[in-house]
């Protein structure tokens, strides 16, 4: 659609990565606000916060090269390249990132902001052309035409497709606001974070049947892509969390009746 903002020179502004910083940005500050309704130190949920961006940008990389793997593992000097620094990584390799390096946090505090920055990131993503849908005839459907999207994403040109990255983005932006409802009514710590596994685990399980975008991965001899694995994993994830979390404790036998 629109991958650069701006081109002068040997200067280039990216559109998706002024949309993925907006909506870091906007995430951060969603969770320092939260978190200073909780009682915790703004200066602390700030560290903490970037300290989960870092993770979740680390861990999207790494599970974006694990799936093209193929090609990696032919042209290693490629890891570090500009044009994979530059690509956007796998959400899912990302939010495992991020939950491995502060789990906590992202328990009590971190999932609303995450769903609204995602939004947002998937708007870069249509700017960007990356994460492309399948063909279609469907009304909906959108035809990209900028070589800049082609060259880095290979995206079709001059073929109606799919709008995976607006689903995508109306899913996040919807669950965004269930999870700041459901942070002001949370029942158990935990409550919020299983919901957004859940959320987004099934409407991602959902959205990859209309993907076409390389680099996803396949399992059990292409059953289902590797994304689809995880979001399977995330969606049992959660439910074990809200099960677990949930569940009234045992009474000790010792305890005075």
């Amino acid at each position: 659609m629109f991958p650069q903002l701006l081109h002068i020179g040997r200067f280039v502004l990216p559109t998706y990565g002024v949309l993925v910083s907006t909506g870091v940005l906007l995430g951060l500050w969603i969770s320092v606000r939260n978190s200073s309704k909780q009682g915790i130190n703004p200066d602390d949920a700030w560290n903490l916060g970037v300290m989960v961006v870092l993770c979740g940008i680390i861990g999207a990389k790494i599970l974006y090269i694990v799936n093209d793997w193929g090609y990696y593992s032919a042209h290693p000097g490629d890891i570090f390249s500009f044009s994979t620094l530059q690509a956007g990584g796998v959400f899912s390799g990302g939010l495992i990132g991020a939950a491995v390096a502060a789990v906590w946090y992202i328990r009590k505090h971190r999932m609303p902001a995450l769903a609204m920055g995602h939004a947002i990131g998937r708007v870069g993503c249509f700017a960007a052309g990356c994460c492309y849908g399948k063909p279609t005839q469907h009304f909906w459907g959108v035809t990209f035409t900028s070589p800049i999207a082609n060259l880095n994403s290979y995206t079709p040109l001059g073929v109606p497709l799919e709008p995976t990255q607006l689903f995508e983005a109306a899913v996040e932006l919807a669950n965004f606001f269930i999870l700041m409802w459901l942070f002001k009514r949370k029942k158990f710590d935990g409550q919020v974070l299983a919901a957004f596994l859940i959320c987004y685990g099934v409407a991602r399980y959902f959205l990859e049947f209309i993907r076409d975008d390389p680099g996803r991965g396949s399992v059990f001899g292409g059953i289902m892509t590797g994304t689809q694995l995880i979001s399977i994993g995330l969606v049992i994830t959660g439910g074990f969390i809200w099960w677990l979390k949930s569940s009234p404790r045992a009474v000790p036998a010792h305890a005075p009746r």
